[in-house]
């Protein structure tokens, strides 16, 4: 019988890039075909800093990136997990009710470059407006419009 409930950490980031005086922001399509930040669970050991560029690298292949001073923004939420993740969770004795915080920095790259690992679906780098319709959820949202902020004022 699988656990019921998780508690777990995960950290990512609001990967940004500029073009031609534009700032675009880096969205991934996950399997769930929810758009969001690139992001993944902390492994035992792992500082925030080095999952952040661990898990950006293996969803994007990106790993040349600036980490924007003073930027760090929780939040706090509850999923059941569902189709190939439900079935992954049972197998590995994990729990299917996941309380999860997730951590997220925001990060300048020149890459342009993406390449998808197999727990995506597609990607997009698009404009503050663009992205803040794009994103399932307000507390990303939130973020992005937080990130913005700090990008421009710098």
């Amino acid at each position: 019988m699988p656990k019921l409930l998780a508690f777990e950490k995960s950290v990512g980031a609001v990967v940004f890039r500029k073009q031609e005086n534009k700032i675009l922001y880096l969205l991934l399509c996950y399997r769930s075909w929810q758009w969001d930040f690139p992001k993944g669970h902390i492994e035992q050991g792992e500082s925030e800093e080095q999952t952040l560029r661990r898990e950006l690298l293996e969803e994007t292949g990106i790993s040349e990136i600036s980490i924007l001073p003073n930027f760090r923004q929780s939040v706090w939420y509850f999923y059941r997990a569902k189709g190939n993740e439900l079935k992954e969770r049972i197998e590995k004795g994990r729990g299917v009710n996941i309380f999860k915080r997730a951590v997220l920095y925001c990060v300048q790259t020149e890459s342009e470059r993406v390449q998808l690992d197999f727990e995506n679906k597609n990607f997009a780098w698009l404009a503050f407006e663009q992205a803040h319709e794009k994103l399932g959820n307000a507390d990303s949202k939130r973020i992005l419009t937080r990130a913005n902020k700090a990008i421009l004022s710098r």
